[in-house]
């Protein structure tokens, strides 16, 4: 009996967790589905335009893991990717469920267990520093208002700007060991306050332990790296920011990327895949305050939505069918 309640406790608990977190955000997801055909009054071209930025994201994420396995070839890459994408949209666990899924792909084109591991775990940690940097970078751009302050054409014009920032960021913690050391220390200040059990020395030397296995991981292609991680968070953005325009959306760029930077916050939440709900719920809202008509915003979310979050489902599972139906072959040959 006990063994029984140990095995599958837990699962149910994560399952009742979940019904419920998705019985309290489906009214948000339900009003949002109901704006559907007014997607028929957004002009054609905006939707190439969000197909290239979020392709162009996913690419920056290709272009890091083939950094660390070389010579992969790029459908194998693009497929992992897809597949795991998909996974975690799916299904409980979200991005970690997804990096399973990728890395048993990765193992089956050939690549040692280990490597694979380290690779994925190293891209892991060099997307969640940039994911990290971000607020640092939120706060002055809120705070300073560039003109024209509400023309969201700038938006493209504010990735950049981030961008470099991101990279010259990378780069200070990257080669500047004590800049490493104060991030460390103050992160362990603050856990520290949570869980007192947590020195906040051992919170240091594991992010500076981290930090030197990214760094060896891509040395050599430092710029590559920094250059990929920055630009996939960029473009996601940037997508953000055509689907508020394109549905005729206005507000200051950099409110737009405090809402996109609190909306990856709502994704992390395990609750529902995804952060499905959440995400939507978040988004809406802080659109709204930033300017954004109520109708505009849930427009403009489910625009994005159907291209961030959406889209990646089919293109995963014909990703992943089309890499077994290929491995089957060369298996046979």
């Amino acid at each position: 009996m006990w063994h029984l309640v140990r095995r599958w406790g837990p699962r149910a608990v994560g399952l009742l967790v979940t019904a419920i977190g998705v019985y309290v955000v489906a009214p948000s997801v339900v009003a949002l589905l109901g704006e559907w055909p007014s997607l028929r009054d957004v002009r054609p071209l905006w939707f190439g335009v969000l197909v290239v930025l979020v392709v162009g994201g996913w690419s920056c994420l290709w272009v890091l893991v083939r950094t660390l396995l070389p010579g992969t070839p790029w459908t194998t890459v693009g497929s992992a990717q897809l597949a795991g994408l998909a996974t975690g949209c799916v299904l409980p666990g979200g991005a970690a469920t997804g990096t399973v899924v990728q890395a048993s792909m990765l193992v089956r084109a050939g690549h040692q267990p280990g490597k694979v591991g380290a690779a994925l775990g190293s891209v892991g940690l060099l997307t969640t520093g940039m994911l990290l940097a971000l607020p640092i970078l939120t706060v002055p751009a809120v705070i300073i208002r560039p003109p024209p302050a509400r023309q969201l054409q700038l938006g493209l014009v504010v990735s950049l700007v981030v961008a470099v920032m991101l990279v010259l960021v990378g780069l200070a913690l990257l080669h500047w060991d004590s800049f490493v050391g104060v991030i460390g220390r103050t992160a362990g200040r603050a856990v520290h306050l949570v869980r007192p059990h947590v020195s906040a020395s051992a919170v240091a030397e594991r992010v500076v332990a981290q930090r030197d296995a990214v760094a060896a991981a891509f040395a050599g292609h430092w710029g590559r790296a920094l250059g990929a991680a920055a630009g996939n968070r960029m473009l996601d953005y940037s997508a953000l920011v055509a689907a508020v325009y394109a549905v005729g959306g206005r507000a200051r760029p950099s409110m737009v990327l405090l809402a996109y930077v609190l909306s990856l916050a709502l994704a992390l939440v395990p609750v529902t895949p995804g952060g499905v709900g959440f995400v939507e719920a978040g988004l809406t809202s802080i659109l709204v305050l930033a300017g954004v008509s109520s109708d505009q915003a849930v427009l403009g979310t489910l625009l994005y939505r159907l291209f961030s979050f959406w889209l990646p489902i089919p293109l995963g599972v014909l990703a992943w069918t089309g890499w077994r139906f290929t491995a089957g072959q060369r298996s046979g040959a």
